[in-house]
């Protein structure tokens, strides 16, 4: 039986909950000031949002009532984590790519490779493109489509992939947004490269800690 359509609270919820368990393993599952923060980023969020600490909640119930999420035991604070995967039935790529397609829109296979790079690293765009094909087929027996390939937008040369969790895609809107300037998509890259890099100079500041070497840009 198909699954109602999600609002896109509710898929701002899902989605924040997916990324985090993949990207801060250490903080997961979430508190409910956690996912709201998570929620309300400013960074690699399509659109952004306000969400109050009540609207995620109702999206949390509600996200329990189709199974999508559940409230961890044994903690004195209230904690969450998604079940999406198996709720849906898909593979571990292919809920990455849906996951990265509800927080941050509409995106291309190479923008979804570059922004999956914290969950997942696919070897390359055609292994992405293939997973989106296999969700664009799904059988009605499933389920149904889960993105749909949206038409060239002028002025792009690749089409972009949609989730349909909430619903049919709206191409007006698909359009106007594909109109504006690029911003989020070179934020996001940008994010992804700052983050990479910070990832190394910690690497290397401890590497030259352990072996009594000076600092990187600096000398005695």
């Amino acid at each position: 039986m198909p699954m109602r359509p999600l609002t896109p609270i509710e898929a701002r919820v899902l989605g924040t909950l997916m990324e985090k368990a993949r990207t801060v393993p250490d903080s997961y599952p979430l508190t409910l000031n956690s996912l709201v923060s998570g929620c309300n980023q400013k960074t690699s969020r399509e659109p952004l949002m306000n969400v109050t600490d009540a609207q995620a909640q109702e999206a949390l119930d509600s996200l329990k009532l189709l199974s999508l999420v559940f409230e961890s035991s044994g903690s004195r604070v209230a904690r969450w984590e998604h079940n999406f995967q198996r709720a849906i039935g898909v593979p571990e790529q292919s809920a990455v790519l849906l996951g990265l397609l509800m927080l941050r829109g509409p995106q291309t296979a190479g923008e979804l490779r570059i922004n999956s790079e914290r969950w997942y690293r696919f070897a390359d765009i055609s292994s992405v493109e293939a997973f989106l094909d296999e969700l664009q087929d799904r059988p009605e027996a499933k389920g149904g489509p889960l993105v749909v390939k949206l038409a060239r937008a002028h002025g792009m040369r690749e089409q972009r992939w949609a989730h349909l969790l909430c619903g049919p895609v709206d191409a007006g809107d698909v359009s106007a947004s594909a109109a504006l300037p690029p911003s989020s998509h070179l934020e996001a890259r940008v994010e992804s490269l700052e983050q990479e890099l910070a990832r190394v100079r910690a690497t290397v500041e401890d590497l030259c800690e352990q072996l009594g070497l000076s600092q990187p840009g600096h000398t005695e």
